[in-house]
């Protein structure tokens, strides 16, 4: 059997709590108790684990990433894991582990949340968009749990957040056009309800009102995301007595779309047309021609979103609410 923080212990003749304070160094213990200490450590070829270490800490040295994972949730989601691993780099070089919590099957809200907090299981928490709602962000903020929720939370509410300014996406999104001497441009969004969807159509629509360019309603179209929908808002575009000179879309789902339509129509990619869409993944590496893209490093916003948790588990009283993460335009074939 493998020697426990409890054997060495017995053969130290001291608690499980001395000997957790001896493995953290710490300072009130007296010399002759830490030499018996390591003597049985040494004795025993005593290995501490990551639990035994952080005993007299009262910490866990572990967070937890809440999140949703309902069926298909890497296509309704596809940034998460990227997310993920940006925060797990950096919790890692802190001596961090990483651990995920499901709420898809909680019998009510806040029920995962309730017992990670109850259990102390966990010294914080990472919460992904998909997982947050109002009667979770009371219940963390009311028992003052260190967190940071990514992406905006929609309503108003103490939560610490980080998000990325999805109205500069779409503001450099038609700069670029503007600059590439594209000014007759539409749009091709999703729902009217979607968040991210309608940030980066006011972005887009206040600077190319900015600039003098007036995008006529006709151009402007709300879709499901789906890749049919795309398709036929793509062919209503085109079809347009006054057609655009190019196409903002919303997402990779909608730019499968509109390349599609593009090439039913037979048009050449920029010569008739231009189009760019947001987000690297998932779809622009099978998307020919290789499309301009405004992205969005999620990885990134990962590795920000450890650092404002570390942050504040160091200083409870830490409010932090801010965007992170700036966009930037990698510009491929279709402009």
């Amino acid at each position: 059997m493998p020697i426990t923080i409890s054997d060495v212990a017995r053969e130290a003749g001291v608690s499980t709590s001395t000997v957790s304070k001896v493995l953290n160094n710490w300072t009130t213990i007296s010399p002759a108790t830490v030499d018996r200490v390591k003597h049985a450590i040494h004795k025993l070829n005593y290995t501490p684990n990551s639990r035994a270490v952080s005993f007299a800490r009262q910490t866990t040295q572990n967070i937890v990433f809440l999140t949703s994972l309902g069926k298909n949730e890497a296509y309704h989601n596809p940034h998460m894991f990227d997310i993920m691993c940006g925060v797990n780099s950096i919790l890692a070089k802190n001596n961090y582990t990483l651990s995920l919590v499901d709420i898809f099957n909680d019998s009510y809200q806040g029920e995962s949340v309730t017992r990670v907090m109850a259990q102390k299981c966990a010294d914080g928490m990472v919460i992904h968009g998909s997982a947050i709602s109002k009667e979770i962000a009371d219940l963390i903020t009311k028992q003052q749990f260190p967190h940071i929720l990514i992406g905006h939370p929609g309503f108003e509410t103490q939560l610490c957040w980080i998000d990325t300014n999805h109205v500069l996406a779409g503001q450099a999104a038609a700069e670029y056009l503007i600059s590439n001497n594209y000014g007759d441009v539409a749009f091709i969004g999703g729902k009217k309800t979607d968040h991210i969807s309608m940030q980066r159509l006011k972005g887009f629509l206040g600077t190319m009102h900015s600039y003098g360019y007036l995008v006529s309603p006709e151009k402007i179209l709300y879709t499901n995301s789906s890749r049919e929908e795309s398709y036929e808002a793509t062919i209503r575009l085109l079809e347009l007595k006054k057609s655009p000179s190019a196409i903002v879309c919303e997402s990779n789902t909608i730019a499968l779309g509109t390349a599609r339509a593009i090439e039913k129509m037979k048009l050449e990619v920029p010569k008739d047309i231009a189009f760019l869409t947001f987000d690297a993944y998932p779809y622009s590496e099978i998307i020919d021609p290789k499309p301009t893209v405004i992205d969005i490093n999620v990885y990134d916003m990962g590795i920000q979103a450890g650092i404002m948790l570390l942050r504040k588990m160091e200083n409870p009283a830490l409010q932090i609410q801010t965007y992170t993460t700036l966009p930037v335009v990698n510009a491929g074939k279709t402009t």
